[in-house]
């Protein structure tokens, strides 16, 4: 079977990582968190779900109507 060697590298750092940490999901989470705000890069929080109105403004307009064909 065909390996690919960059996700063999990734899977390699990803398991250096957790064996860091024993394996510990709450200090590899923690871990990665340190990492992101250390690298000074600008992050998207999608944890927020937005206004059901800001979601669907198309849905409140009242002169939008579709009439069904005769």
């Amino acid at each position: 079977m065909w390996e690919d060697p960059i996700v063999e590298e990734i899977r390699k750092v990803r398991e250096e990582h957790a064996a860091r940490f024993n394996y510990d999901l709450d200090a590899i989470y923690q871990d990665l968190i340190r990492m992101q705000q250390e690298s000074g890069r600008e992050y998207v929080d999608l944890s927020r779900k937005p206004d059901q109105e800001a979601a669907s403004p198309i849905d409140n307009r009242s002169y939008h109507t579709v009439k069904p064909c005769a």
